[in-house]
């Protein structure tokens, strides 16, 4: 390939892993906010997503340009069909991570009373902040980086994540069952942190994106 249209590929890699930096950047954030009961972290993580979408239009406009400029095909064509793809995704994540980021200060602020659930909510967004390390990890050495081994760690964050937020899951069901009177508050904790449970989905389409980039086949996404 001709040096320019190299360096336009490895640009764009570039803005991506900066746009999942950002993303990683609010999800410690919050993280250590929840922990440490900061509200400060929470203000400092929402200031990482501000330019999320903007940032996320930007690369797709470098993407078709690129398209349009130099008409890639095969191994190139995969890569520039997986980057669009995965601006989607990042912007769709660092939403669930402002709402999550939002809603969970505000409940903790609450009445109703998570402490009994608070290590599996930590656990839980412990594993969106891994996968999306794992991910801007490949990014960042994307020309020697495994494919099939991001996609296998991406996915066992995941299934981490699936166990974690059923347990939650049946503790607050049974929380609202027995609260009559906090029963509202609690079905918005579990939309909150079904946010995160979503966000473990969207890991694994970013992997399988990358992984099709690398090695073609088909795509399967969560929905």
């Amino acid at each position: 390939m001709l040096p320019r249209y190299e360096n336009k590929l490895n640009e764009i890699r570039t803005q991506l892993s900066r746009l999942v930096a950002s993303i990683i950047s609010a999800n410690g954030e919050t993280l250590q906010a929840f922990e440490k009961d900061q509200d400060d972290l929470y203000e400092s993580a929402r200031i990482h997503l501000k330019t999320i979408q903007t940032d996320a239009n930007t690369i797709d406009n470098e993407v078709i340009k690129t398209l349009a400029l130099y008409g890639p095909e095969a191994e190139e064509l995969r890569l520039l069909v997986a980057f669009l793809k995965m601006t989607n995704e990042l912007d769709r994540v660092g939403e669930n991570m402002k709402k999550y980021n939002n809603r969970i200060q505000e409940l903790c602020r609450g009445e109703c009373d998570i402490t009994i659930m608070t290590p599996s909510i930590i656990q839980l967004q412990k594993t969106t902040l891994n996968a999306l390390v794992y991910i801007h990890d490949y990014l960042e050495a994307i020309n020697t980086s495994d494919a099939q081994e991001l996609f296998r760690k991406v996915s066992v964050e995941e299934s981490k994540n699936d166990d974690l937020f059923s347990i939650i899951e049946k503790d607050l069901l049974n929380l609202i069952s027995e609260s009559h009177e906090l029963s509202a508050d609690y079905v918005k904790v579990l939309s909150t942190l079904r946010k995160l449970e979503r966000t473990g989905d969207r890991t694994v389409n970013i992997a399988a994106l990358l992984l099709y980039a690398q090695q073609g086949g088909e795509l399967n996404f969560h929905a």
